[in-house]
């Protein structure tokens, strides 16, 4: 079986190598043509357009899409639902936002097309160890698949998971996102309590070392913590400024539309928010009330 891969960026790319790996057959197609030699050269089939890809795999189909959320996601997804026949199958291994999967579903359904959203999580080493992937859709043509979501799985474990249908699979991945969100937060506060304890003097890099051997808080963020400490353990050379894919606005979202409260993780994004912002206004208009009600002595600006 020849499965399409569209969609070569860092991610696509490493899960297209993690296939071939495992001796499966690939066709590729990415708009960047250096992306699609390289991995021609390990082996897949290269292709020049979705028409191309298409025409280069047999009945039925499967196509891996593994694009950026949004405009690309959708263009890309309604080209090739055009292109497609009836029992073909459709995969967003991306981090579209679950509603958009349950309505491009439905659009690929009426072409008797199965739509699977695949939420995937491993980053830039799932080439080495494996992704954990949530499958959403129809089950049928998970099962008619898992040799795919197998090979992408950790070898040691079954790291792929059917969760329900059209639109689960995002919508489990996004509520991942948005506890991972909360995680790093927690830990961000806590090295930067433990740092400003100057009298203490502390070790952050051996104290992160230390609370990886069986903590209740060990992690692999735990461990990302380490090695960056082992690399620069001042980390001077980065800035606070930390951005967000959207999950974690659609985690909010959520939160809201099922009046489910999420105060760690709406805090995490607000703080995501703040880190971005220069002498933000907000903290100005505290000093001003606080000189205006008490008399309080304020900081002026370049103090």
């Amino acid at each position: 079986m020849k499965l399409g891969m569209v969609g070569l960026g860092r991610m696509g790319g490493n899960m297209t190598e993690r296939l071939l790996d495992d001796g499966h057959e690939l066709v590729v197609f990415d708009p960047d043509s250096a992306a699609v030699g390289l991995l021609a050269e390990k082996g897949a089939s290269p292709a020049g357009s979705l028409a191309e890809l298409v025409e280069q795999l047999e009945s039925p189909r499967t196509i891996w899409v593994m694009v950026p959320s949004g405009d690309i996601t959708e263009t890309t997804v309604n080209e090739l639902v055009e292109l497609l026949d009836a029992g073909d199958t459709l995969i967003d291994g991306g981090n579209s936002n679950y509603k958009e999967s349950q309505r491009r579903a439905g659009h690929a359904g009426e072409s008797g097309i199965d739509f699977l959203d695949s939420g995937t999580s491993g980053g830039v080493w799932g080439l080495a160890n494996g992704y954990c992937l949530t499958v959403g859709g129809n089950r049928g043509a998970y099962d008619r698949n898992r040799p795919i979501f197998k090979s992408l799985a950790p070898a040691e474990s079954d790291g792929n998971l059917y969760v329900g249908p059209s639109g689960s699979g995002h919508y489990t991945k996004m509520i991942h996102n948005g506890v991972e969100y909360g995680m790093m937060q927690a830990f961000a506060e806590g090295f930067e309590l433990l740092a400003a304890k100057t009298d203490f003097d502390l070790d952050l890099g051996a104290i992160a070392e230390n609370w990886r051997r069986g903590s209740v808080i060990r992690s692999w963020l735990l461990d990302l913590i380490a090695d960056e400490l082992e690399r620069e353990p001042t980390l001077d050379s980065l800035s606070s400024y930390v951005d967000d894919s959207g999950e974690g606005r659609w985690t909010v979202d959520a939160s809201i539309e099922l009046a489910v409260p999420a105060p760690v993780i709406t805090a995490a994004l607000q703080m995501r928010f703040r880190s971005r912002q220069d002498d933000p206004l907000g903290g100005k208009m505290l000093a001003a009330m606080r000189r205006g009600f008490g008399g309080h002595a304020v900081k002026k600006s370049g103090d």
